[in-house]
């Protein structure tokens, strides 16, 4: 009963709050749909954690992609050996992990050090930080750690089909059974993560700036500067 609840059961409840919730926000709530930016408190920590932070999700996605929902027949039919895509897994991987804890890291200690920055963050604000830390952490550690010191975990035979037999409504939950406890405790991470989506500033992930290049920039005007201007 636990074997058919974390793996069939719960997915769908995740997947089904974070489709429905973002419709209803992007509906019913389309002016709470941004990702408000405090750049005008502090931009040097936000530039360096900003920055960082995104490039290390996208090659951590790209990753994500290549090892679960590439099936191992395809590695094999290019000339893939497994070592061959366990180093360059290892390797690019741990890059992603690493950049993507560090960036959170900063962005997380900027809300401390700049009283300012902290007073303008929300709890929803430290949930995502916080619960992407321990999702980024423990995939990190998997990677460099778990893979090079207990052995490398062929995630490709279990997690892999896993994964995709939830997009054909046919979940294959006895293939989680093998699959060791850490592994298994991120991809639950994980998928609260998804449910979380529509209820945080990560719902803009969703939105492409087809807009942006040619919007017209804010300007920002000091108070104080202003009235002694007006005098």
């Amino acid at each position: 009963m636990e074997v058919i609840f974390w793996w069939t059961v719960f997915p769908y409840i995740c997947g089904t709050i974070l489709i429905v919730a973002t419709f209803y926000r992007f509906i019913y709530r389309g002016k709470s749909w941004t990702a408000p930016s405090t750049e005008i408190f502090e931009k040097k920590w936000l530039r360096v954690g900003s920055v960082i932070f995104h490039y290390g999700i996208i090659f951590a996605f790209l990753g994500h992609v290549m090892g679960v929902l590439i099936p191992l027949e395809f590695y094999n039919a290019i000339g893939v050996t497994d070592d061959m895509y366990h180093l360059f897994a290892i390797a690019g991987g741990g890059v992603a992990g690493l950049m993507v804890v560090f960036g959170l890291v900063v962005i997380l200690l900027r809300k401390f050090v700049f009283p300012s920055v902290g007073a303008h963050t929300t709890f929803g604000g430290y949930f995502t930080i916080l619960w992407l830390l321990l999702a980024a952490g423990l995939g990190t550690y998997m990677t460099l750690i778990y893979n090079t010191t207990v052995g490398e975990y062929e995630y490709r035979l279990s997690i892999g089909p896993w994964f995709r037999s939830l997009f054909t409504f046919n979940p294959k939950a006895d293939l989680m059974l093998g699959v060791p406890t850490l592994f298994k405790v991120h991809i639950i991470v994980s998928f609260i993560l998804f449910a979380a989506i529509p209820f945080t500033k990560l719902v803009h992930m969703f939105s492409f700036p087809v807009r942006y290049p040619s919007r017209a920039p804010q300007q920002y005007r000091a108070r104080d500067e202003y009235k002694k201007d007006s005098h």
